[in-house]
């Protein structure tokens, strides 16, 4: 039987950082212990990414793939030199424009990042967060940290701490509960070492954010048809992610004709016996009077999608639901990662 780790938790105000808390947790990264901590986007699973036994105690914790590489987090643009080879003009540009903030970029590593981080690779993943105790807890560390999403491998990120501790409780150190996450989703994963600026992964810099600064960007193939042969340079390219215990079928469509097909799907299912649930948006809650639905946000205000997307995708799992029938948004800007993740959640989708 797996050993139980002691998890302490505490709980911080991003904008009244407790220095002591703080101290407290940049010794356990420094002992090669595992803190959670939250960032913008998700909560993170922090180890001192210089140490190959603490990483790997974040793959041990997570059940996450040792070909799945991993994010390293930095607390000012000045320590990408010790761990990156050269950094290109154009991410120059990005870093001034969106760090911090939820931008990651893959660069050419040196030697000093392990494979452990870079799953092999000769590129390494790097992002300055926006969060407050983040930024505290890597400084006082003094060591990058790297910190994949708190949540069991394959499951929706975790956006509140008791997503955390409802997966990791036991497995880790320590866990530092910051309240919601704002953005919701991951970090927008961007490749800067080829001509061509290309998202990996899109997140809350969406590709109109990075043309705005370099002219020019491009989606990775993989964004579009995924492909178990593709050799991932970012997390969230090769696997299954994001999904719930119950089975999410995903609906294309104009608003409108989405909602009464979806209207039309619940009743057949519950007639089978099934749990259903909708995800709905505030434009369309009007189709679903007497049915199981959570809003999850505005169709014209993305953020306040993106925001809600896993907690929605997690509070259906404890409604104990089978079935989570979810509307798809415009893929315009933030929409694209917000149906991004929805994509990788769902098993089945249904154009309308």
């Amino acid at each position: 039987m797996e050993e139980k780790i002691h998890t302490k938790i505490v709980r911080m105000d991003s904008e009244n950082i407790d220095p002591e808390i703080i101290k407290e947790a940049a010794i356990i990264i420094n002992k090669g212990g595992i803190v959670v901590f939250p960032t913008e986007t998700v909560y993170g699973i922090g180890a001192d990414a210089l140490n190959d036994e603490a990483v790997d105690k974040i793959f041990k914790a997570k059940g996450r793939p040792q070909d799945n590489p991993l994010i390293v987090h930095i607390a000012d643009v000045s320590e990408l030199d010790a761990l990156v080879k050269e950094v290109p003009e154009s991410a120059d540009k990005l870093a001034d424009k969106y760090w911090p903030g939820p931008l990651t970029m893959i660069l050419y590593k040196k030697d000093i990042l392990s494979d452990k981080i870079t799953a092999g690779l000769d590129t390494a993943a790097i992002r300055l967060p926006k969060n407050q105790i983040a930024l505290a807890l890597i400084r006082e560390s003094k060591k990058p940290i790297a910190a994949p999403s708190a949540n069991t491998s394959g499951k929706p990120s975790p956006t509140e701490a008791s997503h955390v501790i409802e997966d990791l409780m036991g497995k880790v150190d320590m866990i530092i509960d910051g309240g919601s996450t704002n953005i919701g989703i991951e970090s927008t994963v961007i490749d800067m070492t080829g001509d061509m600026p290309t998202i990996l992964r899109p997140g809350g810099i969406t590709k109109e954010d990075v043309e705005e600064v370099l002219g020019r960007c491009e989606y990775d193939p993989a964004i579009i048809k995924s492909s178990e042969k593709i050799v991932p340079k970012s997390p969230g390219q090769k696997y299954r992610h994001y999904s719930p215990k119950a089975r999410v079928v995903l609906y294309k469509g104009k608003a409108e004709d989405i909602a009464q097909r979806i209207a039309k799907d619940y009743e057949k299912l519950q007639s089978e016996g099934l749990r259903v649930g909708i995800m709905s948006t505030v434009q369309t809650e009007k189709y679903y009077e007497g049915k199981t639905t959570i809003c999850c946000g505005d169709r014209t205000k993305p953020l306040t999608i993106s925001s809600n997307l896993f907690k929605d995708l997690r509070n259906f799992d404890r409604m104990g639901m089978d079935v989570i029938l979810s509307e798809a948004v415009d893929e315009q800007g933030l929409g694209k990662a917000i149906m991004n993740r929805l994509g990788k959640a769902s098993s089945e989708t249904i154009i309308v």
